[in-house]
């Protein structure tokens, strides 16, 4: 095959972590996943790391076998426990040589620096950050900045969430992967963001918080600042997006329950055939060409 035939990926991503809020190991969680946010992301020759949660630990031991400095760009998108709870585990990060710089909000008078001390800090954790010997410098970043990564460009919007949360367009070459988590749409059923659809507009392939059904979410999450399935489609068509990645499972949504929901989605997609849905699996990998997912 020719190189015309297969070009070189402008982005590459993997799911370490796909569950939200709490972790979830288990004989019924298998196929879809336990672990909490964390996305590896190539583009460029750059590593980018989106959220920290559990899943950072087996992505860090991935990282590790390849037995050469590791260099990596981390973006937080919000500093929740099941977003940065992997971050003591991570191995890379205690290693001299390598290099992180690790970018998120503040809160308040608190750094993204210090939220992490803070874990690591007795009684909740028995090894403090000052341990870790790799390089890490920390950014503070704010809703609506762009981060430029080399050939590699990191845009940012502010989602609704209670304390705030960053959605995040990865762009290189031509492609972008939007990463989405976190997000409360309108509960009146009226306006999408329009801050989040200009993000995601076009996109390669978007990662979605999608934690609850419709009759779930009115059953009493409303204000806890999460989406639905339905909300995803909505986004993902209003955006001309061209793989939806339905992501942070709730904890009580086994793999039968995720299933089925997928294939109601992908019934409801039908119109669209220029719209693919998945839901997000512990493990599998979004190439993208360019020219789609």
């Amino acid at each position: 095959m020719s190189a015309d035939t297969h070009p070189e990926p402008a982005i590459q991503a993997r799911f370490w972590g796909v569950r939200g809020s709490i972790a979830t190991p288990g004989p019924t969680t298998v196929r879809y996943g336990g672990n909490t946010p964390c996305l590896e992301v190539r583009a460029g020759g750059r590593l980018v790391i989106l959220d920290c949660g559990t899943g950072l630990r087996g992505l860090g031991n991935a990282l590790m076998a390849e037995r050469r400095p590791i260099s990596g760009d981390i973006f937080f998108s919000h500093m929740h426990w099941d977003h940065i709870q992997g971050f003591p585990f991570f191995t890379p990060a205690f290693i001299p040589g390598n290099a992180f710089r690790v970018y998120g909000q503040n809160k308040g008078d608190q750094s993204v620096k210090s939220v992490l001390e803070g874990q690591m800090t007795d009684p909740n954790f028995p090894v403090p950050l000052s341990i870790m010997r790799s390089a890490l410098s920390f950014h503070a970043i704010t809703a609506g900045d762009t981060v430029e990564l080399g050939p590699v460009r990191v845009r940012t919007v502010g989602l609704n969430h209670p304390g705030g949360c960053l959605g995040i367009r990865v762009e290189h070459a031509g492609a972008a992967f939007v990463y989405a988590t976190d997000t409360e749409h309108d509960a009146q059923g009226g306006a999408l963001d329009a801050a989040l659809v200009d993000l995601a507009r076009g996109a390669d392939a978007l990662v979605y918080d999608a934690m609850y059904t419709e009759a779930e979410y009115r059953a009493g999450k409303i204000g806890w600042g999460h989406s639905t399935y339905s909300e995803a489609l909505r986004v993902a068509k209003a955006a001309d997006v061209r793989r939806l990645y339905l992501f942070h499972h709730d904890p009580t949504h086994d793999d039968d329950y995720l299933d089925a929901r997928l294939a109601e989605c992908r019934d409801d997609a039908g119109d669209d055939p220029d719209l693919d849905v998945e839901m997000a699996r512990e493990g599998e990998r979004v190439v993208i060409r360019g020219s789609g997912a």
